[in-house]
């Protein structure tokens, strides 16, 4: 990114006079009355501060997961418009409720959903892409002093529906939104108060990362890591847009998703920047072509991953619940056969074709826990193994402990 030295390690200001603090709230920083009313007052400490304020907000705690739980007990298959429709409430109630929460400490607010925060999108219902934002309903809205509340998760269609951008997708609405206004960086408060190596509830002395590179926190991001959405960190690096991620519940720094912050060349060296997983990955068995159980998938907005020939094409959808990949297959026409249900483990390294060391040594490490991988496959950037999901939480520990190390082994180390 243009200006940046290589080493460089202080957090950029962000750039021009008019350029306001984009800030992201999750679901959890909003999950009540009281954290509502602390999100509201950091936002007016921050604009009586001399700061322009823009908060993307997520919906309250466990909501989304509750309106897919009425939508589920009316229809298995909703149409994925009136889902969409039905699900962007809970980021709507958000913003309201947080207005109302800064009017009440004296301040004034605007609420925006993300139709009128000028964000387009195509018409995939349920995985959206973002097509532009035009933020001038947002710049007015500064203008006339408002702290600037926009609905996460979801724009509007060239039709005028209401979209969603999949699970997770108001880190990518924050970014896209920063970018807009030509904010140089972005913070997502998040209720973890850091990027680690791994997962601290999996492994506690997993390393805080001070910063980390965009590819490796994607890569991350793919392999399972729940602290960011994979769009949020390709829009990073696609429009130069540094990342901070914190704790809305303390004063932690955090860690910056940012490049240029490390070595002349990072690729093709051994270093890994850590382990992800998920708990719940599924290898699927179909009796059909390729081609239709691709565009089965896509048409519900969900990835095909790994692919494995045979008698019965067996296939990964990775982060994909099962039911929606049940419920895809079956609007195609397509007998799903079996489902094996087991886990994923993402050892993650930059340059993986020049250090094949890292590799081989996964397997080492795993053979010595006793864990026998179901599959294996490999990204320039990752090794990712599927195995018992029993054996998730065991495989984690032991591969960080011998690829990465704790806290007291990597003091000072910052990935990059």
């Amino acid at each position: 990114m243009a200006g940046r030295r290589s080493g460089e390690s202080t957090p950029r200001s962000i750039s021009g006079p008019q350029a306001p603090l984009v800030w992201k709230f999750g679901g959890t920083s909003v999950g009540d009355q009281e954290r509502v009313l602390a999100v509201a007052e950091r936002m007016v400490a921050a604009q009586r501060g001399g700061r322009g304020v823009v908060a993307v907000l997520s919906a309250m705690g466990k909501s989304t997961d509750a309106l897919v739980a009425q939508a589920a007990a009316i229809s298995p298959n909703p149409p994925l418009r009136e889902l969409d429709a039905l699900l962007a409430v809970g980021e709507q109630i958000s913003c309201a409720l947080t207005a109302m929460a800064i009017a009440s400490l004296g301040g004034h607010a605007v609420s925006l959903t993300g139709g009128q925060a000028g964000i387009r999108t195509d018409a995939t219902h349920g995985s959206a892409r973002m097509l532009g934002i035009d933020p001038a309903r947002i710049r007015k809205a500064l203008d006339d002093g408002a702290i600037v509340l926009v609905t996460g998760f979801q724009g509007e269609s060239c039709d005028g529906d209401t979209t969603t951008l999949g699970r997770g997708g108001s880190d990518a609405s924050a970014v896209a939104v920063a970018a807009a206004l030509g904010a140089r960086e972005c913070e997502i408060f998040t209720d973890v108060p850091a990027v680690h190596t791994a997962d601290p509830r999996v492994v506690p002395d997993a390393r805080r990362l001070p910063t980390i590179s965009p590819q490796e926190m994607l890569e991350l991001a793919e392999a399972g890591a729940g602290v960011l959405q994979p769009r949020s960190v390709e829009l990073a690096m696609a429009h130069g847009v540094d990342i901070h991620l914190r704790s809305s519940f303390g004063t932690e720094e955090g860690t910056w998703i940012r490049g240029g912050a490390g070595d002349f060349e990072v690729a093709g060296t051994a270093a890994v920047a850590g382990v992800a997983h998920r708990r719940d990955e599924h290898l699927y068995s179909v009796d059909a072509p390729l081609t239709s159980v691709a565009a089965a998938l896509a048409g519900r907005g969900l990835a095909l991953g790994t692919v494995v020939p045979g008698a019965a094409t067996a296939v990964t959808v990775p982060g994909a619940d099962p039911a929606a990949v049940a419920a895809a297959l079956d609007a195609a026409g397509i007998t799903l056969l079996g489902r094996e249900d087991l886990g994923s483990v993402g050892v993650v390294s930059l340059g993986l074709a020049r250090a094949p060391e890292v590799l081989a040594s996964t397997l080492d490490v795993l053979a010595a826990a006793g864990i026998t991988p179901r599959l294996v496959t490999t990204t320039p950037s990752r090794v990712g193994v599927l195995v018992a999901a029993d054996r998730v939480d065991d495989a984690v520990r032991a591969l960080h402990a011998a690829l990465v190390g704790g806290e007291s082994a990597g003091a000072g180390r910052t990935a990059a």
